[in-house]
């Protein structure tokens, strides 16, 4: 299965002009990887953001650009969850009463939403939140939009109040909060 020695060059050619246009695209996702960084720490949030679990640097810019820095975008944290997505929507008309995913929501920020609960479950308190969801009947989906709504209201709080992330007060149950 061989060719003319010319379609063979040819080939040859072909290939190296596609490895070197491979190489050139690598090394700018590495460029802009390297600034988007650079960018992102020299903004005031960027501690208390990166102090999340489950959140790199790449990750907690990505969050940040989706959110926005202004402080008064969203009225309460429900606001900002229902952008997101991670909020759900209860339908009810007579008897019938339907909680569902919200489908109208930013798409980047749901999907780095998504990506941020799942390496969450890394660490102790998320993990706990999600089996405990698990255990309830729960299915995985379910269960991570539920971490990352619990996160993002976590992040209002936190964002509002200008404190780092707290494991112990942002997965307290009610009755330790009280105490």
């Amino acid at each position: 299965m061989r060719h003319l020695p010319q379609v063979e060059q040819a080939l040859g050619h072909q290939a190296v002009a596609l490895i070197r246009q491979v190489d050139a695209a690598c090394l700018s996702v590495t460029q802009l990887a390297a600034a988007t960084e650079e960018a992102f720490l020299a903004h005031p949030d960027a501690d208390i953001i990166t102090s999340f679990p489950g959140l790199s640097v790449l990750s907690a810019a990505r969050l940040l650009a989706e959110t926005g820095d202004d402080r008064e975008r969203f009225a309460d944290a429900r606001a900002m969850k229902a952008y997101a997505g991670a909020a759900p929507v209860t339908r009810a008309s007579g008897r019938s009463h339907v909680v569902v995913a919200r489908t109208v929501k930013n798409q980047r920020l749901a999907s780095a939403g998504h990506m941020w609960a799942f390496a969450a479950l890394r660490t102790q308190a998320p993990r706990a939140h999600y089996d405990r969801r698990r255990a309830g009947g729960e299915r995985h989906t379910a269960a991570l939009r539920n971490l990352f709504n619990k996160l993002l209201g976590c992040l209002y709080h936190c964002l509002q109040h200008r404190v780092r992330f707290d494991p112990d007060r942002g997965f307290a149950s009610p009755v330790d909060l009280a105490a």
